[in-house]
């Protein structure tokens, strides 16, 4: 910067009278130390004038006025529950556990915080689940007269029935594609889990159906959209503070069973509570088996493995903040490493996303940088928290629910205030914790893992707000007041070809390239992509 040298050059006498006019002289040394201490925060208040970067919070979404909205859902499940509660509707056994863990634990504010809200002005008038045991405790719980709820066997059933205006899909990832072309078809907003879909081919077919019907509005399920401190991040990069950004890496640390996909299974699981056929609808037709039904994530045939469940919440992170879009290349390697229980989805997994023409901005000579890798490491063995770190040519950005950016040593755009030693290259130059006063109470190792990630909460106005909340608000939103919902059909797009290039390239062993004037996965003569990803071996292809 052009004025670096002049930026800190501390206050005028006359500046310094007006701060020292009003306070009483107790001697020399507290003076000499009051005044060190001002210029300090002076600089410091100066340095954060000139970065200029504005913590502000997501645009407030419209207001959810009207004729109340008929939501239905498709999948009663884990995912399922906590998408109800941010939609207003919580199980009567979930508020009685949490009611005994508050009176247990006076910090367990989640029962209070679910009380307080905000109403979306929903009716939840469709319920759709195939485990007989999870359709009844939704309609126990949602089935009222100010809230008549109906269970229906099939999603065509509940999308043909009149009763709903938008659904919501918390399904195995085989069903995501299939039930939100059918919902768009059928003329009904959709909310659609991550991974986006499940094949490359249903990829361009969901899209095309999106394309087909504008007025839908389709949101994917990626909360992190609304972290406060993702904005934050968007607004440094944008005022090139961290110059050439080159590397960014991310990962997913976990070491418990819950982390691992290991869910408990039913005890009334069995042939006569699942409809077993419609489970498996496209996948490998195999005789009942409950541990595939509840811990479907372990096997190719339901689920996309670390490539589907998690490396597409920490990729769309990035591309929220940077707006690469889909890697040129992905080179991907790991293996059932920590969990070997029969599962053939990787359980340690290292994903290579290479974007040769990239580039955040330059403090250097035009030209000399470009190109970045996302790196994303992964293991289901252990929990030592290894961040998220966007390393640029000037700073290195350390990026959860806090933003703290560190002056990289050998900086070009800071190197006059590092050789003033005005900056100290081991003390951030910025930092926002958006939580300001906020408790961050967590149950679990793994719960820790998510907040981290903006997957559990965010913050407004330094209060601690459901992430999941003010997504399926943003969504809501979108459908009663217009506009598009942050991570629709575009997002979600990138985020599925992205996810399959990576499991691709696992399975296959070698480097998978993006074409992006023709978009599509280059494949190799004889080659079938789709046939590959589905694949349930445990083994590479090739």
């Amino acid at each position: 910067m052009a004025t670096d040298k002049n930026l800190f050059k501390g206050f005028s006498r006359r500046e310094w009278l007006k701060i020292l006019g009003g306070i009483p002289i107790f001697g020399a040394v507290w003076t000499a130390g009051f005044r060190s201490n001002e210029k300090a925060l002076s600089e410091r208040n100066l340095l954060l004038e000139t970065l200029n970067i504005k913590a502000s919070a997501p645009p407030a979404s419209g207001p959810m006025t009207g004729e109340p909205l008929r939501v239905g859902l498709i999948g009663f499940g884990i995912r399922g529950e906590q998408l109800m509660r941010s939609l207003g509707f919580a199980s009567t056994e979930w508020i009685d556990d949490m009611a005994k863990s508050a009176a247990e634990n006076p910090d367990d504010k989640r029962l209070a915080e679910f009380q307080a809200q905000e109403s979306l002005n929903v009716k939840l008038t469709a319920i759709c689940d195939i485990f007989d045991v999870r359709a009844k405790k939704a309609l126990k719980s949602f089935n009222t007269k100010e809230n008549p709820c109906k269970r229906y066997k099939t999603h065509l059933e509940l999308f043909n029935s009149g009763e709903v205006d938008a659904v919501i899909i918390a399904t195995p990832d085989h069903w995501h594609a299939p039930m939100a072309i059918a919902a768009i078809e059928a003329g009904l907003h959709v909310y659609v889990e991550k991974p986006m879909t499940h094949t490359i081919q249903e990829t361009y077919d969901l899209r095309e159906a999106c394309r087909k019907n504008p007025d839908i509005k389709f949101a994917v399920g990626h909360q992190h959209r609304q972290t406060q401190s993702f904005l934050t991040a968007q607004d440094a990069i944008a005022k090139n503070t961290l110059g050439h950004v080159s590397l960014v890496v991310t990962a997913t640390n976990r070491n418990d069973d819950n982390g691992a996909w290991q869910y408990d299974i039913h005890p009334d699981a069995s042939t006569e509570t699942i409809d077993w056929d419609a489970f498996l609808g496209t996948a490998p037709q195999i005789p009942f088996n409950a541990e595939h039904f509840f811990r479907w994530r372990k096997w190719w045939a339901y689920g996309s493995g670390l490539s589907g469940d998690l490396l597409t919440h920490d990729y769309d992170r990035i591309n929220c903040v940077l707006k690469m879009g889909i890697p040129k290349y992905i080179t991907g390697s790991g293996g059932v490493y920590t969990h070997r229980d029969g599962r053939n989805v990787p359980d340690v997994m290292q994903i290579n996303m290479d974007f040769p023409e990239f580039s955040t901005g330059t403090s250097q000579t035009p030209g000399k940088e470009k190109g970045m890798t996302l790196v994303y490491s992964a293991t289901l063995g252990n929990q030592f928290d290894r961040g998220t770190i966007l390393m640029g040519h000037d700073a290195s950005m350390e990026l959860g629910n806090m933003v703290t950016i560190y002056a990289d040593p050998r900086s070009t755009k800071y190197k006059d205030l590092i050789k003033e030693n005005r900056v100290d290259p081991s003390v951030p130059i910025y930092q926002y914790d958006p939580s300001a006063n906020g408790v961050d109470a967590v149950t679990s190792a793994t719960a820790k893992y998510f907040a981290n990630k903006g997957l559990l909460w965010t913050y407004r106005d330094g209060k601690r707000v459901d992430s999941t909340f003010l997504h399926l608000r943003e969504w809501m939103s979108c459908i009663r007041n217009g506009g598009n919902p942050s991570c629709g059909i575009t997002e979600g797009f990138e985020e599925a070809i992205t996810a399959h290039m990576g499991g691709l390239s696992y399975k296959i062993g070698r480097r998978i390239e993006w074409d992006a004037e023709n978009e599509q996965i280059i494949a190799l003569p004889g080659e079938n992509l789709d046939e590959i990803l589905l694949n349930n071996d445990d083994v590479f292809i090739s």
